[in-house]
């Protein structure tokens, strides 16, 4: 017999339908709420401060050498080819100790004709010296003939004249005698003029050629300091540094021959980058690091002008030196900028400049982990820097370079 079929129920696909649809939309929605999880960093591959209250050291610190405070070159005066070397880099000097010795026959034979020409010049100014007092002896003896034949002239004409009032000779004559007594008078006083102006010139001629044999005798010391020159000498005590020549090398005058240095009084020549250097001057305390002790100093002196990022600061050291402490040798200084009162600081994060803003990952209280905050910077110091806001005292932040987490602004400390 046939058995009725029940009616299928053709809403129940639909219903299962819609509300696996109505499920998944919850789950979605669910997990869109979610946050993504932090990405986990190594706790002991980060760098972690704490925000501090208190006393704040500014400090700025560069690498530099140990200089010595006097240093004497020693340069050619003249070309010479070396001849003999009697000291070497290293040996302990005296003002008069022989260093090195010069040849060069063409400044010998410059010297000698200076020398030959300054003689000459000493016999003209003998035969210029006799001639002159010659002529002056002679127009002496001629001045004096003269004076005599003049006061003769002028007795006979007087005794003419008396002759004349008693009309013992005629007017004619008496004229003549006169004539003759004041021709005389007036050759004494020409010849008496032509003395004065012989012994001028005696003075002048003897002078110039005095002025000559001077600039001969300055020509001729200039000479023999050329041949002294050769004879190369320390100049002064010290250790000889440096003597970049060897025999036989020809040298040119300027030439450097040898560097003559004190040990025992040295000073630092530091290299600070030149954004740091900006609040560095004169008199600031300093620390010197030799890597075999602690030198302390002052700033001494600052360069006008910086020089490849940095600037150069002297140093001048009022400690006592290391032993081991020489020139050219590498040191690190640290300069002293202030004392700051109470403020708030932390360790200087990588990469961080003052007075800037950054953002660091700061610690959650009680957690592992690590949020991204916005952190104004103050004044910097060489280890540690001010904190002016984002921060608080005891906030414990991490320093260490974390640019590859850039993109998250969360992460976790294992």
């Amino acid at each position: 017999m046939d058995i009725p079929k029940k009616p299928k129920n053709r809403r129940k696909p639909w219903l299962l339908a819609g509300l696996g649809a109505l499920v998944l939309l919850g789950v979605t929605v669910g997990l869109s709420q979610l946050r993504a999880a932090a990405p986990s960093v190594e706790r002991g591959t980060v760098w972690l401060d704490t925000v501090k209250r208190g006393p704040m050291l500014r400090q700025v610190k560069g690498t530099g050498t140990l200089v010595p405070e006097h240093i004497r070159w020693l340069t050619a005066d003249t070309a010479g080819r070396v001849e003999r070397i009697h000291v070497r880099p290293g040996t302990p000097v005296e003002p008069g100790t022989l260093l090195l010795e010069l040849s060069n026959p063409d400044v010998q034979l410059q010297a000698l004709e200076a020398e030959r020409q300054l003689a000459s010049a000493e016999a003209e100014l003998i035969s210029l010296r006799t001639n002159l007092e010659t002529q002056r002896i002679s127009q002496a003896a001629a001045l004096a003939t003269l004076e005599t034949e003049t006061t003769n002239a002028e007795s006979q004409a007087q005794a003419t004249v008396a002759l004349m009032d008693r009309s013992f000779v005629p007017k004619l004559e008496v004229q003549q005698v006169k004539g003759k007594a004041g021709e005389m008078a007036t050759r004494l006083t020409l010849e008496r003029q032509r003395l004065a102006v012989l012994q001028s010139s005696t003075r002048e001629q003897l002078a110039a050629q005095q002025g000559q044999i001077e600039r001969l005798k300055a020509v001729a010391r200039f000479r023999r300091n050329q041949v002294e020159s050769m004879q190369v000498k320390a100049g002064e005590g010290g250790v000889l540094s440096e003597l970049p020549l060897e025999l036989g090398q020809w040298v040119t005058p300027g030439t450097v021959l040898a560097k003559v240095v004190k040990p025992e009084r040295l000073k630092a020549e530091l290299r600070i980058a030149e954004t740091q250097a900006r609040d560095i001057v004169v008199g600031q305390r300093a620390e010197v690091d030799t890597r075999n002790g602690i030198v302390e100093g002052t700033v001494a002196r600052i360069a006008p002008a910086a020089s490849q990022g940095t600037v150069r600061v002297e140093v001048m050291l009022t400690g006592e030196l290391p032993k081991g402490a020489r020139p050219d040798l590498t040191v690190e200084g640290t300069v002293e900028l202030e004392r700051l009162g109470e403020v708030l600081s932390m360790g200087r994060p990588a990469g961080a400049q003052p007075n800037a803003t950054v953002s660091l990952f700061k610690l959650v209280p009680g957690s592992d982990e690590a949020v991204r905050v916005p952190v104004q910077l103050g004044r910097g110091s060489v280890n540690s820097i001010e904190v002016v806001q984002g921060l608080a005292e005891g906030d414990q932040v991490v320093l260490s370079d974390m640019t590859a987490w850039d993109a998250v602004e969360r992460v976790r400390l294992q």
